[in-house]
């Protein structure tokens, strides 16, 4: 079977990436940018790095700011209406997976009309035209919305995220600037980071990985494993080497698939609106030890990205162990919460259970779990 392997056309890393959004609107000839972003960013100045290079080199744009942290159906439809009002002929997405997924569906829309039903993108739309151009300049070090086919989108009626798999969604541009990173908190930092480390380990052990994809994955857990610490304390370092460790991470997964953590971990944002990232990374370790025994020598390779010692004198169970403990201390290390208490109510595991089941990520899982490990699973974490 072959492996299909979809990356952007052209991406830029590193401190002063940004600088060649002019070059590149201008050599595609673009005359006027949609701006997608949320209300913060524009609040601190984050997009102003953006939006001055727009003006000192005469390029025109407006700015659509209302993109909640879980985007939603209403923020896609607002900004398919905010595109077309704008007379726009492409979009720069400016924020963490919140802002670019929203740009996503928006420029899949205005291509693609017959599915202004967003509803209708979920899963993998037979869409007929490549979307709307994209430049993405990622404000987050973990989603790498900037490089993946996949976006999410929050339908608040139902109280459930659905995922939508999309090669046409792809921005032509990625930015990867640790300077759009800077202004990051410190929570959002261990956050992203966190989400980082999972796309990793779950592209890491899918049941789509394969030899290509195993090297990015592992190469991007010994980035996360190294970097998200200095980070964290807001080190220049740091934020660089973590905003390629993202990268690296969706350069992978987008093509291989994820797993039950990132399935766990939806319902819980669209129904606690918990952070992604902190999800993630408290159902993680859970979920590690959950596929262990499905995992072959992958955990090996894994404890020793982390940085784990003696890994080769180790038995099987050790060094599951060593590598599910690494991951455990990174967490902690960061001040990521360890048990979902006060977060998940028990009348509402079956409903968690269920949209976790029907989630987009769960067939990739190496292990096929029954409805009932899955709310033990939850439950063992309150």
């Amino acid at each position: 079977m072959a492996n299909r392997f979809c990356l952007n056309p052209v991406s830029y890393h590193g401190y002063g990436a940004i600088d060649s959004i002019p070059v590149e609107a201008k050599a595609h000839h673009f005359k006027k940018a949609l701006v997608c972003t949320d209300p913060d960013l524009v609040k601190f100045k984050v997009i102003d790095h953006v939006t001055k290079l727009l003006e000192d080199n005469k390029l025109a744009y407006e700015v659509y700011d209302g993109i909640k942290p879980n985007p939603t159906i209403e923020n896609v439809k607002d900004g398919v209406k905010a595109f077309e009002n704008a007379s726009a002929d492409y979009i720069i997405a400016i924020g963490g997976g919140s802002s670019m997924d929203t740009a996503k569906a928006i420029a899949i829309i205005i291509a693609n009309p017959e599915f202004a039903d967003v509803r209708s993108l979920e899963g993998v739309a037979p869409t007929k035209n490549p979307c709307v151009p994209i430049f993405a300049v990622p404000t987050t070090a973990g989603t790498a919305a900037e490089v993946t086919i996949n976006y999410v989108i929050t339908d608040e009626e139902k109280h459930r995220k659905f995922v939508c798999v999309d090669p046409h969604d792809m921005p032509i541009v990625a930015f990867v600037d640790p300077l759009m990173m800077s202004t990051m908190p410190k929570g959002l930092t261990a956050a992203t980071g966190m989400d980082a480390m999972t796309h990793a380990i779950e592209g890491l052990i899918t049941k789509g990985a394969w030899e290509l994809s195993d090297c990015l994955h592992l190469e991007a857990i010994k980035l996360v494993a190294n970097n998200l610490r200095s980070a964290y304390r807001g080190e220049k370092e740091g934020r660089e080497g973590m905003a390629l460790a993202e990268y690296v991470a969706g350069m992978g997964f987008s093509n291989v698939g994820l797993g039950i953590v990132h399935s766990m971990a939806h319902p819980l944002s669209a129904l606690y609106d918990t952070p992604h990232g902190v999800a993630c990374s408290i159902l993680l370790p859970t979920g590690m030890a959950y596929n262990a025994d499905y995992t072959g020598e992958k955990y090996r390779e894994l404890a020793k990205a982390m940085g784990v010692e003696g890994v080769e004198k180790m038995s099987q169970e050790e060094y599951r162990k060593a590598a599910i403990d690494a991951v455990q201390q990174l967490s902690i290390d960061v001040g990521i919460p360890t048990s979902l208490k006060g977060i998940v109510k028990e009348e509402d595991l079956s409903f968690l259970a269920d949209s976790a089941m029907a989630d987009a990520c769960m067939p990739g899982n190496p292990r096929t779990p029954t409805k009932e490990e899955v709310i033990a699973l939850y439950r063992s974490l309150m």
